[in-house]
């Protein structure tokens, strides 16, 4: 089996000086690529630095860039012009992580919609999909969507958490789905079980959202608690049960998507 983990964090500190072990760990794991994930412009340029570093081969690593709605107080008209620039790089295949956040609310609502809004113009303009993040925001995004949804060629809504209206609102706006160990835990992820058979083959990702939520089923779990891309077989375990589908024919047609969605090459 293949499996492409869609957010991976690797530029958080505590990777540091672990990615070569990583990387063996996740393709023994059947983890073959990654997109790693942009929070802020700075954090968007050191991933892709590190894909360049990690992977002269241009086959395996991936990024996304953009600036996550913690962040959109730090959003000036500079981050615009840089973000520009990053997204013409080959390596980045999407414009994010984006969005809304008001459950944390760590900066003004107002303004993690203006910033939405111009990640959303500029994944216009250069025709990239885009990578969103929603937290207790679901209706106001929808309604932002909405505005830009025929122009865009593809978005994702990044470790889906929501409930039965959120995830039919989105996909009536033919968005993607990932999902993440977030299915794994049975304190507060069992809601999502009745709705995995609602997603379409061809609209659901498996995301690892490392070094965050380890799945809690992950036996035996390790001793630092920290995620990897190697665990993302949990995810597809849970994925595939509630779906009743076998995990060869999951990890097949969510990889499908997501090379389609990122425009990766297959690999041998």
């Amino acid at each position: 089996m293949q499996l492409i983990d869609i957010g991976v964090n690797l530029t958080n500190p505590s990777f540091a000086g672990k990615h070569h072990d990583l990387l063996e760990r996740a393709e023994a794991a059947g983890v073959r690529q990654m997109l790693v994930t942009g929070t802020s412009i700075e954090g968007s340029e050191a991933a892709l630095e590190l894909c360049l570093q990690l992977d002269e081969s241009a086959q395996r690593l991936f990024s996304t860039a953009g600036v996550h709605p913690h962040d959109a107080s730090s959003w000036t008209a500079a981050s615009g012009r840089t973000l520009r620039a990053l997204l013409e790089q080959p390596r980045v295949r999407a414009v994010g992580e984006c969005g809304l956040d008001f459950n944390r609310d760590l900066s003004p609502r107002p303004q993690q919609e203006k910033v939405l809004e111009e990640h959303l113009m500029l994944a216009v303009e250069l025709q990239r999909p885009v990578f969103l993040h929603e937290r207790d925001a679901s209706e106001r995004l929808l309604q932002i969507l909405r505005h830009y949804r025929d122009r865009l060629p593809a978005a994702v809504v990044h470790c889906f958490t929501g409930e039965r209206d959120a995830l039919f609102g989105y996909l009536d706006l033919d968005l993607h789905i990932g999902i993440t160990g977030w299915i794994c835990d049975e304190r507060r992820g069992t809601h999502l079980h009745p709705l995995m058979n609602s997603i379409p083959r061809g609209r659901l990702m498996l995301e690892s959202d490392a070094p965050y939520l380890l799945p809690r089923t992950l036996r035996p779990k390790p001793k630092n608690g920290r995620n990897e891309p190697a665990y993302l077989p949990e995810v597809l375990r849970e994925v595939a049960l509630h779906r009743n589908e076998s995990l060869e024919d999951v990890a097949a047609h969510t990889s499908d998507c997501a090379r389609a969605f990122f425009g990766l090459p297959e690999l041998a």
